[in-house]
């Protein structure tokens, strides 16, 4: 009893994880740039999709393919920015729905054209097979890396945000643009290295989560609701807000489809409306 609710608790802490890997991004792009980006999603697809194809049709080994979906991801995030989210920065937050929901339609055709309808399968090396011990418990080893690379990349996003030149640039870009621009701030181009940024970590997520999540091309859709609800939970604009909701609603969801397998898949949402009852801004609001 004892030991499936300890695997219960971990399998939960590994999967929101990976939503908040991928969501922290969107976290970034609707609080600091006040921008609704319903096709994030989409930028994790890709990033599983760089993978799988770099590992099945090019032999390159599941470490080295990460960065390279990392860095697809960023760049065509960055481009994306600069030819057409950059045009919808000061518009309403319903025409960029009406933009962001159409562009994750087209992504969801692109990738049935170029990769079919079907799952993706995924090969991971040996070494992050099986099961390692830990104090006596088994926990999946591929689970367990999955959080070793979420505490790396939490506290170098929160030391990039919080510490550094450029994380002072977003801020200040934020709260007063036309101030910035008079400091000598390029504008345009912290938002667009933001955004490149943010796209960047949902495309490692994306190819992080293939053998958690799956991959297939309405991956877009099939999870934007539960990125939005790590961003609503969590609070906007913060590392910490998605890091606390993403474990929370990763927890209850495991263990929702576990325990009570009936009803498990509508644990979360009511997980949801109660925190949100009790934290209506988040449970970790942006300082100003």
């Amino acid at each position: 009893m004892l030991s499936n609710f300890i695997g219960v608790l971990f399998d939960g802490i590994a999967y929101g994880s990976l939503l908040f890997l991928i969501s922290v991004g969107l976290s970034v792009t609707m609080g600091l740039m006040n921008f609704v980006n319903l096709a994030h999603g989409a930028f994790a697809m890709l990033g599983g999709y760089v993978c799988v194809s770099l590992m099945s049709r090019l032999g390159v080994p599941f470490l080295l393919s990460l960065p390279i979906a990392f860095i697809a991801s960023a760049v065509v995030g960055l481009v994306l920015e600069r030819g057409l989210y950059r045009r919808l920065y000061k518009a309403s937050h319903l025409d960029q729905v009406l933009f962001s929901i159409g562009l994750t339609f087209v992504a969801v055709a692109g990738a049935t054209y170029a990769w079919g309808p079907s799952q993706q399968p995924v090969q991971l090396p040996d070494w992050l097979l099986g099961q390692v011990s830990i104090l006596g418990l088994d926990v999946g080893a591929y689970r367990l890396f999955l959080i070793g690379i979420v505490v790396v990349v939490t506290l170098a996003l929160g030391y990039l945000i919080e510490r550094t030149r450029f994380g002072a640039q977003i801020r200040a870009s934020v709260d007063n643009q036309q101030a910035s621009a008079g400091l000598g701030i390029n504008v345009n181009r912290v938002f667009s290295l933001t955004f490149a940024l943010g796209s960047g970590l949902a495309g490692l997520g994306g190819g992080l989560g293939i053998d958690v999540l799956g991959l297939d091309p309405t991956f877009p859709i099939k999870y934007m609701v539960y990125f939005l609800l790590v961003v609503a939970v969590g609070g906007a604009g913060t590392i910490k807000g998605p890091l606390f909701a993403a474990l929370i609603l990763g927890v209850f969801d495991v263990a929702g489809k576990y325990y009570v397998p009936g009803v498990g898949a509508f644990v979360i949402y009511g997980l949801m409306v109660l925190l949100l009852i009790l934290f209506p801004a988040g449970l970790v609001g942006r300082r100003a």
